[in-house]
């Protein structure tokens, strides 16, 4: 029996680049599983979705990214879908890999399958300084919390199974989740690993974090993911 995957593009003001990306993915998996959801842009993001063929599930306020991609595990949970795949509406990540990243979760061998731009040695975008310095933060941090080697816990370009599917539509963290999704993937003894990807520089909106908010979020999302390692290994 083949199994449904759903692409999941959270996308906030990303009208530039989101009608080519979703040309892009349509090479590598069918429209009408690729579900983009608006999170209340205020450009013509949804529009632009919809004309390259997408599915839309528009927001009427912005929830933030933890909030937009909540929305899609929910879609992809009463949907019945075996698996989903996040992918950023701003098309730092390269749909070429998609294959790579959800492999490992159709096989079974993994629940939540990270990309990971530090893996392969083929130049590509690596971000700036300060954020490569939080990256390889919360590696350490995460690495040694989940005994799981982890050397871009940041990446939003990752698979998910059914099952962790069925729990993130219930909870997913708010403000900047990833690192914190996969502690909560671990404690929920969820197969956790990474395989290489090649990222690309954003083609059009702006990031949603900014320079001076940097050391909150290290410490916001450290706090929070502290707190989830005391919580009932289920």
């Amino acid at each position: 029996m083949t199994k449904k995957t759903l692409i999941i593009v959270p996308a906030l003001n990303e009208s530039k680049a989101i009608g080519s990306l979703i040309a892009e993915i349509s090479r590598f998996h069918p429209l009408q599983h690729v579900l983009v959801i608006d999170d209340g842009s205020q450009d013509n993001t949804a529009q632009e979705a919809q004309k390259a063929g997408a599915q839309v599930v528009r927001l009427p306020f912005n929830l933030g990214i933890g909030g937009a991609v909540q929305t899609g595990f929910r879609y992809a949970r009463d949907h019945d879908y075996d698996a989903a795949v996040q992918i950023d509406g701003d098309a730092q990540h390269d749909p070429s890999f998609l294959l790579c990243v959800l492999t490992p979760v159709l096989k079974g061998e993994l629940d939540l399958c990270i990309g990971s731009r530090f893996l392969t040695p083929e130049p590509g975008f690596k971000s700036t300084m300060a954020r490569r310095l939080g990256i390889r933060f919360f590696s350490v941090l995460l690495s040694a919390l989940t005994q799981v080697p982890l050397t871009d816990p940041t990446s939003g370009f990752r698979a998910s199974s059914r099952r962790l599917i069925e729990c993130f539509a219930d909870y997913y963290p708010v403000d900047f989740p990833e690192p914190e999704a996969i502690q909560t993937a671990r404690r929920l003894g969820a197969k956790i690993g990474e395989v290489p990807v090649t990222m690309r520089s954003r083609r059009g909106g702006e990031s949603s974090i900014r320079m001076f908010k940097t050391l909150y979020y290290m410490i916001k999302v450290t706090l929070a993911i502290l707190i989830d390692t005391l919580k009932k290994r289920k």
